[in-house]
């Protein structure tokens, strides 16, 4: 049979790399997308098993490009629900070119510019604050990409925000270790299918939906996890409390509400609703079709197993 084919936001090395190494093991062919829309294209259109994208972090909250994706608004990942997450505990270093700073120097007035994902800003604004205030900030597609520009760029002193794993991938010095703002600083991952697939949730066993940086043993887990977007009528008193009620009717924990533009008329939004329940309770078919009644363009976008650890 052939190995599982796993999309990720490249290029390699970065977060996004190593939280599928994590998750599905180093048998499964990874394959790197420019944009997450690309990586779950492929899922859609079967030229790749399972996508894992970042969803939120618990530093710098949602990650809105997701969101979007999820949303789904031309429907064009209909096929495509969550399956799976996975918590990965992300540590930024300072990276840049061989040599250009000798070892142990915290100088860095002579960099001119720093490129990252937009995610990572949020996460290093102590750091950020502290050296490189009024310095100017380049968002790119990814951290690992950050990198990669740092690398090819040698007409000026820059450097990147990335993991240290990108810069022993490309070769760069790490100025700096654990810069963000947070040592507990997390990103959790989503995991997508296309459920039309004839593959069965295939992930690595070893990891358990933890980083393993932060192994530990693991019960097997209780409750389940349930992500469902809507929108909701602006002309009427009470709609979204009575949407969000029908959720408490079911034995439904609200985890978090998110919102994003419609793009269908100004200020109305579409709603992402997650909920936990306990695993015994098949309860979806009905919440689905009691909010059908209540609300606009609902959408059952996956249920899965609760992999967050709480001490």
């Amino acid at each position: 049979m052939a190995p599982l084919k796993v999309t990720f936001l490249g290029p390699a090395a970065s977060f996004s790399h190593q939280a599928a190494v994590e998750t599905f093991g180093s048998s499964v062919e990874l394959i790197p997308c420019l944009s997450f829309a690309d990586a779950i294209a492929a899922v859609q259109n079967g030229g790749a098993d399972y996508a894992i994208v970042p969803f939120e972090n618990s530093t710098n909250g949602s990650v809105v490009q997701t969101l979007d994706l999820l949303v789904d608004r031309n429907d064009d990942y209909s096929d495509v629900k969550v399956c799976s997450e996975y918590y990965l505990t992300v540590h930024h270093c300072l990276l840049a070119r061989k040599g250009l700073f000798p070892a142990g120097q915290r100088d860095y007035s002579s960099i001119t510019k720093l490129y990252t994902h937009p995610q990572a800003w949020g996460q290093c604004e102590k750091f950020l604050a502290e050296h490189f205030r009024g310095v100017e900030r380049q968002d790119v597609s990814s951290t690992s990409k950050a990198g990669e520009t740092v690398l090819d760029t040698t007409a000026e002193v820059n450097a990147a925000i990335a993991s240290g794993f990108a810069g022993q991938h490309y070769g760069l010095d790490i100025l700096e270790e654990n810069i963000e703002d947070a040592a507990s600083n997390t990103t959790r991952f989503l995991v997508l299918r296309n459920v039309k697939s004839n593959y069965q949730t295939h992930f690595n066993p070893e990891s358990d939906g933890q980083s393993i940086a932060q192994k530990q043993p693991l019960a097997v887990p209780k409750t389940e996890k349930t992500l469902i977007s809507f929108m909701v009528p602006q002309n009427t008193l009470g709609t979204l409390a009575d949407a969000l009620l029908i959720f408490k009717d079911y034995g439904m924990n609200l985890t978090s509400i998110s919102t994003r533009p419609s793009q269908l008329q100004a200020w109305k939004y579409v709603f992402l609703v997650e909920s936990e329940t306990d695993q015994n309770k098949e309860v979806v078919p009905e919440i689905m079709n009691s909010l059908r009644k209540a609300t606009e363009n609902c959408k059952h976008l996956g249920t899965w197993a609760n992999r967050l650890v709480t001490t």
